[in-house]
């Protein structure tokens, strides 16, 4: 894990105690865990005083709305942990972003694998700088690493409108989100 400040937990109940007016139950942290499977058996170990308990995730901290719910956590969240907790901050926050906003994983489908190598190819990186605009950061990098204004008179250079070539950019072909650019593949 990245920080294990960050680390991903749980408070499990189950829906028995609830509807019985207690919240009895117990943070779990997920690092503690190698899978879905141990961390539910230690939950059910743990409301073992109930004949059948109906588990209940009242609370979550550091896992993404898209893993989780009130009654489940995603089959793949232990190996996004895993994968995230690999990645630097930076990446890691893309990568919540690209999964959310994006490509809307785990619903479309994809294996973590096929999503990360997906990520990989659209991530551009962050742009959230001095400029305070990520566009036109953007812009600015993507003119001076393809050279496109290269061999230009700097006589001319100088009047390149480089809000305008920005605009154009995003309006098809990237997006940025939270200061994170992606292209649109």
């Amino acid at each position: 894990m990245r920080n294990l400040e960050n680390a991903p937990k749980i408070y499990v109940g189950t829906y028995g105690q609830y509807n019985s007016g207690s919240l009895f139950g117990k943070w779990f942290d997920l690092t503690d865990y190698a899978g879905l499977k141990e961390f539910l058996q230690d939950c059910y170990e743990f409301h073992r005083n109930e004949f059948d308990p109906e588990l209940m995730f009242q609370d979550w901290e550091d896992i993404p709305d898209f893993l989780i719910s009130e009654c489940s956590l995603h089959k793949e969240a232990f190996a996004y942990f895993e994968a995230t907790g690999e990645m630097d901050d930076e990446a890691a926050e893309a990568f919540e972003i690209y999964c959310k906003q994006i490509s809307f994983w785990p619903s479309n489908g994809y294996e973590l694998d096929d999503q990360l190598e997906s990520f990989r190819e659209s991530y551009r990186g962050f742009f959230g700088g001095s400029m305070k605009d990520p566009e036109l950061e953007y812009a600015y990098q993507y003119i001076d690493e393809t050279g496109l204004l290269s061999g230009v008179p700097q006589a001319l250079e100088r009047y390149f409108d480089y809000e305008a070539f920005a605009k154009d950019l995003f309006l098809e072909g990237y997006s940025v989100y939270e200061g994170h650019v992606f292209a649109d593949y």
